[in-house]
């Protein structure tokens, strides 16, 4: 069959599925479903629905990015509108499968939101909610919505025709579509992706390659994992895109193996690619040949970076290079390459079949286009989601992310993963955009996003992830090397009480100097935690420093737990259970804590019973507190 009849064949089956008389449930079958319970849920559903004698088709799809709200089924009953259930427990799936498919009860006080015509009274649409309202999904837009393992589903859904209007343009007008569209690559640096192209394009050479960077490292970033698991083809018919307009006829997609259920599904994609014709030696009779591999890594930071990644995939230790010269003039085995990662190949096809104009419509004059980030952190609506560049902090984190649980107080948002920086509450109106995060001293990095509540350290935060990049250098370069390390013993220092004065301005002089000396993009930016830190939250350091306190309670090394003599009943429930005996005192006596010996573990604060709260924990030394066990206090 050639493409038009396979695109044909795809749309009649699509239809047939939704015109079904019979019932179909869409269930999220990503990580985050699963870590959450969803393949427990998927059994429960077979039982339930063999239990009640209900023909239903069950659907494994990806991730619709509410990941605060996983398990989440969609339950699409004919000639009603569908309906989200999330937050699913085994329990609630009899509730749900007899009230509703049995009794017509959809169970608003269940239902998340309903999609389609129509109405169900007490359940708002789905895409109205706070949290997807303001979302405009294009790499994301079919994760939640197709089996990722079915490529009829993302053909039937308009896929490989950017692929299909490509190979009926010049090379070079494809690549002059890519630089209308003002697309720059979503995994860091933000380096226009037409531009790119553009150099590899022109670079001499029969033998080029293309690679997609899907080696996804950032702690509390999981953008990529979520896209390659809902939706593979989108980036693998990018992909495609990008090697017809540069001229290439292989590539490379570079996948952490700690991704398993992404690597299965692109296995799974390439396979029926192949079974179609779309991977092949003459793609949809163009004349174009293009084959694909995956190289699994082995879960090392620098491999992010083109050069270290490069030298991966070419079986040497992944550790970067200088440039010049740079990957499009030579990179993979010295060929001519072009390397982009998972959002920015996820956006390619969609920017081909709908145009640049239509892309440049969305985001800011410099920033076009739309966002994936990964919400993590103190944030009520944790997910994935992908929002309009020039969109606001604020909007970000409050409309959508639902703002902080507890009530508490933002303290800071930080973006970009550990190379990027902080950005404080005062800031929160700030728009989310390349130049407008590079001046307030943080970057927009592959796109996670981490929410900080007034619990938070910053000396301590700011040492986890320079923790991270330090174990993470591959020690190629003495800045990185040895500039992190040094940086790294300072905050530990300061952090167990032993800073002195002058210790921010040599942490200061030490990031500047790893910043500039440093390799590759790791060192470069693994200083951007400290620098943003000292920047907007040098009172911290200060007081850690000069008054040995931790006002967030979490350096350990500066805080103590002492029992209130005027609230203890001398129970013994503390000192029972206290791991090294470092609470005297019996029964009826009002406790005291071995300072010596308490190694702050934090047990006898979290057994003390609530009604009597006669454990403290401060920083500093507490004042006034008992050497020794007295009687407790009776009052008459």
């Amino acid at each position: 069959m050639n493409f038009e009849e396979i695109k044909n064949q795809a749309i009649v089956q699509w239809k047939a599925m939704q015109q079904s008389k019979k019932t179909r449930i869409l269930i999220g079958m990503g990580t985050c479903g699963r870590a959450a319970g969803a393949e427990d849920i998927l059994d429960a559903l077979n039982r339930e629905l063999a239990q009640q004698h209900i023909q239903a088709d069950i659907l494994p799809v990806g991730c619709i990015g509410l990941c605060y709200a996983e398990p989440l089924i969609e339950v699409i009953k004919p000639g009603m509108p569908s309906v989200f259930y999330g937050n699913l427990t085994t329990e609630l799936i009899p509730e749900i499968i007899k009230d509703y498919l049995v009794n017509g009860n959809p169970r608003s006080d269940l239902a998340l939101g309903i999609r389609g015509e129509g109405m169900l009274e007490g359940i708002a649409n789905l895409f109205d909610l706070p949290v997807l309202k303001p979302q405009v999904r294009i790499s994301l837009r079919n994760c939640g919505n197709i089996d990722p393992e079915n490529i009829n589903h993302y053909i039937a859904n308009g896929g490989y025709e950017g692929l299909a209007k490509a190979l009926r343009m010049d090379p070079q007008e494809v690549i002059d579509e890519m630089k209308k569209s003002g697309l720059r690559g979503r995994g860091g640096a933000g380096f226009p992706t037409g531009a790119k192209w553009q150099f590899c394009h022109d670079a001499p050479g029969d033998v080029k390659y293309i690679i997609c960077n899907a080696d996804e490292g950032d702690p509390g970033a999981f953008m990529d994992r979520a896209l390659l698991e809902s939706d593979p083809h989108a980036v693998l018919e990018g992909m495609l895109i990008g090697a017809y307009g540069i001229g290439a006829s292989e590539g490379f997609i570079y996948i952490r193996a700690e991704y398993p259920l992404a690597i299965q599904r692109l296995r799974t994609a390439i396979r029926q690619m192949e079974e179609y014709g779309l991977i092949d030696d003459d793609i949809m009779g163009s004349g174009f040949r293009f084959h694909i591999k995956i190289k699994e890594g082995a879960g090392a930071f620098v491999c992010g970076e083109e050069t270290a990644l490069m030298a991966s995939i070419e079986g040497s230790r992944g550790m970067p290079r200088s440039r010049p010269p740079f990957p499009a003039q030579s990179g993979l085995w010295g060929k001519p390459t072009s390397i982009n990662n998972v959002e920015t190949w996820g956006n390619v096809s969609a920017i081909l079949a709908k145009g640049a104009e239509w892309y440049a419509g969305y985001g800011t004059e410099k920033s076009k286009g739309t966002k994936n980030f990964s919400l993590a952190g103190k944030i009520v609506r944790t997910g994935l989601i992908e929002v309009p560049m020039g969109i606001t902090l604020r909007e970000i984190v409050y409309d959508i992310g639902g703002g902080i649980p507890e009530g508490k107080r933002l303290k800071a948002v930080q973006t970009g993963g550990p190379s990027g920086g902080f950005i404080p509450e005062r800031l929160i109106d700030l728009p989310v955009d390349y130049e407008s995060l590079a001046q307030a001293g943080s970057i927009m990095g592959s796109g996670g996003m981490i929410v900080i509540d007034e619990d938070t350290c910053m000396v301590d935060i700011t040492k986890f992830f320079l923790t991270f990049t330090q174990s993470e250098s591959c020690g190629k370069c003495i800045p990185c090397r040895w500039g992190t390390k040094q940086m790294l013993d300072i905050l530990e220092d300061i952090a167990n009480g032993r800073g002195r004065p002058g210790d921010i301005e040599l942490l200061q002089e030490l990031a500047e100097s790893v910043k500039d000396g440093s390799l590759c993009g790791l060192g470069q930016t693994a200083p951007n935690p400290v620098l943003t830190s000292i920047r907007y939250f040098r009172d911290e350091y200060e007081e850690h420093i000069v008054e040995k306190r931790c006002a967030a309670l979490h350096c350990k090394a500066l805080i103590s737990y002492y029992i209130l003599p005027d609230k203890c009943e001398g129970c013994m429930i503390c000192a029972r259970n206290c791991p090294v005996q470092a609470i005297e005192g019996g029964k009826r006596m009002v406790h005291v804590i071995d300072r010596d010996k308490c190694t702050k573990c934090g047990t006898c604060l979290s057994l003390c019973p609530p009604k009597f709260d006669a454990i403290a924990k401060v920083s500093g030394e507490p004042v006034g507190v008992p050497e020794k066990p007295v009687p407790v206090t009776v009052e008459v």
